[in-house]
This record gives structure tokens, sequence and C-alpha cells, in this order.
């Protein structure tokens, strides 16, 4: 049987059900940012981290932010249009374009699509390991090849999929994901430029909270063989088991992905 598409139950521009007059030149763009999400009886968790997120990388990739305010609305209106639970991505464009300057009046326009709620897979992953920075990793901008490619390259190794290593050998993020691991008592994240995911931020302020030890510290491959677990996030979960990194086998860690979700799951839900 084919693959279905994707099933987007909502997508509007700029608050507006979008048009094939809308989609059509960014069909042919990848000029843009985005953070996406997963909404729970119309509710977010770290709303003001994706918020935040928007705000810097238009900063960062435009020059200029829309108001807060005016994003949530947006949000709002996606939210209220279709079912109480869903998956967000929110992407802001600059209707210059690609390969052209924008003058200073040019606003950043919002596109948000939903579709059904998801929550990842359930693991064990085996992660292959290739060498790989992104380009401007503190921005989740779209277009990024490699993620996919990598992914395939994975699959068709008998991996799941990929996490990459920099050019000073740390390991860094995966694909779509955020690393993390633990060492029997802390969690441990590994310091390398990768983009701060808003679940790994959520988990990261309420481990805080719980009192639980948590580090940043450079992660390479040989250090795998003395840590005790580890897993990846993203905006479908906060926690999925990893069982192997490159050629090296890592030990299960349940106390790692209890921490992680009691952590999630104290991350009030907020309406935009």
């Amino acid at each position: 049987m084919a693959n279905r598409l994707p099933e987007f139950l909502v997508v509007q521009r700029n608050g507006q059900t979008a048009t094939s007059e809308d989609l059509a030149p960014l069909s042919f763009a990848g000029y843009a940012h985005f953070t996406a999400m997963q909404v729970r009886g119309r509710q977010i968790r770290g709303l003001d981290l994706h918020l935040e997120r928007l705000r810097s990388a238009s900063l960062e990739l435009f020059g200029r932010a829309l108001p807060d305010d005016q994003v949530r609305s947006y949000l709002r209106m996606a939210i209220e249009a279709g079912p109480a639970d869903v998956s967000l991505m929110a992407t802001i464009y600059s209707p210059a374009g690609e390969f052209t300057v924008a003058g200073p009046d040019v606003e950043p326009e919002v596109l948000i699509r939903t579709g059904p709620a998801a929550a990842g897979p359930q693991g064990p992953l085996s992660l292959m390991t290739v060498k790989h920075e992104r380009v401007l990793p503190a921005v989740k901008h779209v277009g990024e090849v490699a993620k996919t490619y990598f992914l395939r390259q994975a699959a068709a190794q008998g991996f799941d999929d990929a996490a990459f290593v920099d050019h000073l050998d740390r390991l860094s993020e995966g694909t779509i994901w955020n690393l993390a691991f633990w060492d029997g008592n802390a969690v441990v994240w590994p310091e390398a430029d990768v983009l701060s995911g808003i679940t790994m931020s959520i988990l990261r302020r309420q481990l805080e909270r719980l009192g639980v030890p948590q580090r940043v510290q450079e992660v390479r491959l040989a250090d795998l063989s003395i840590l005790s677990g580890a897993v990846v996030m993203n905006s479908w979960t906060p926690g999925v088991p990893v069982r192997q990194i490159g050629s090296t086998r890592l030990p299960d860690a349940p106390a790692l992905l209890e921490l992680l979700n009691r952590a999630y799951q104290a991350e009030p839900l907020t309406s935009p």
C-alpha cells in the first residue's frame, strides 16, 4: 500500500485559511524558521519558550520580529479551528522571498498547520554516527536536507536514526532530536553547538525545580562506555530510550526516563 500523505487539519496564513495562491510561492521557498508543538486540550507546554524561539529566530533571519501577542492570536485561531489535541507547526517567513535583500518595512508572515496528535516512537533506538554540523544551529530553520538524508542513510545501514558528531569529535544532537545522557545520578546534556529544543528547555527548568542534578559536558564516543544510558527527545516526547550509538551498546535507563517524564508532566499547559 502506498504511503498516505500527511493529514493536515488546518492550514492558515496570518490567521486566515491559506489559499493555493498563498501557498504556491512557499512551495519553492526555503528561507524561514519554525517551531513545532503538541497541543493537548487546546493548550501548550512551554508556550513562553516557543514564543521566545520564534522571536529570536525572526530577529536573526529577518532583523525584525512580530509581537508575541500577534503570534499568540494566530496560534489561538489555528487551535480553535480544529480538534482539541493536535500537532502544530508554526512557520515564520518573509514575503520578500529568497535570494533578495528585504527592506526594513517587510513584515514577516506566519503559516500554521495542524495535523493529528503524535507521540513519537517507543524505542529503544540505535543511532548511526555521522560527522555533521548544522548551519545556524541555534535556529530551527527549514530546508535542512541533511536531516532526512542522514536518517535514510542510517536506515539503509540497519540503524533507526543518526546522531551528529562535530569537528571536535563531540556528540551534539540527532537528526530531529536532542540528546541526553545519564550517569546514574545526574542528567548529562552534551556540550556542543546545538538547537536547544523546547522539550529540552522544559526539562532543564523542571529538573532544576525538582532538585534533580544535571550538568552540561562534552560527550565523545569514548565516553559512552562509562555512562549509564541515553535518550533522545523532541516535541513528540520527553524521552525515547537509545540502546546503541555507533558501535557502543548502552544500558537501559528506566530511572532517567521516569525522571524526564515526571519533569515534563510538571510543566503546566497554557492557552495561547
